[in-house]
């Protein structure tokens, strides 16, 4: 039992900084949503482009001989069209983190759901009440950022730094109790 409660602990300090990182993303994007999008774009776009060229001097360099399914040129012009893309279409980027950050946060959700349905089982006491609501809030956030394209990156901002609040409190109250889960 000394090593699960280890391994829980361990887990929980590992999901603390992780939603303290969603934090500083959340404050960072509610206070400069527009520069940070279009930052993010550029940086994909440029990671894009550098694959592709890279790619294609790869094919260049091999002269593409050795292998008949090698496809670098292919895969080196496509990588620099999406580069090229991110770079023009940022605001398409901003939909796409939408629908990235509101996944992440309904999985972990979840995740939290299923571990207080757990917890309920294995033991008698009332820990898993406040895993549980919490988990239906995280829920409901992530279920809110998946579904409404028109969510402003500021209100992502925000929706993320409440999200992190929930989860560290929810982490701190299960590591506070996991002792008695094995009592």
């Amino acid at each position: 039992m000394d090593y699960l409660q280890k391994m829980f602990k361990k887990t929980g300090w590992l999901s603390i900084l992780i939603s303290l990182i969603f934090i500083l993303i959340g404050v960072i994007l509610v206070w400069k949503p527009d520069e940070i999008i279009a930052i993010i774009s550029y940086v994909i776009g440029a990671i894009l482009i550098i694959i592709g060229i890279g790619k294609i001097i790869n094919f260049v360099s091999s002269k593409g001989e050795y292998d008949l399914y090698q496809y670098d040129m292919i895969l080196g012009i496509l990588a620099i069209i999406l580069g090229i893309v991110a770079i023009i279409y940022s605001s398409a980027i901003a939909i796409f983190l939408n629908i990235v950050i509101g996944i992440w946060i309904t999985y972990t959700a979840l995740i939290r759901l299923s571990v207080a349905l757990k917890v309920k089982k294995q033991s008698n006491k009332n820990i898993w009440i406040p895993i549980l609501i919490l988990a239906l809030i995280m829920l409901a956030c992530g279920i809110f950022i998946i579904f409404n394209k028109q969510v402003i990156v500021a209100t992502i901002g925000i929706v993320l730094i409440i999200y992190s609040i929930i989860d560290i409190i929810e982490e701190i109250i299960f590591m506070k109790d996991v002792k008695k889960l094995f009592e």
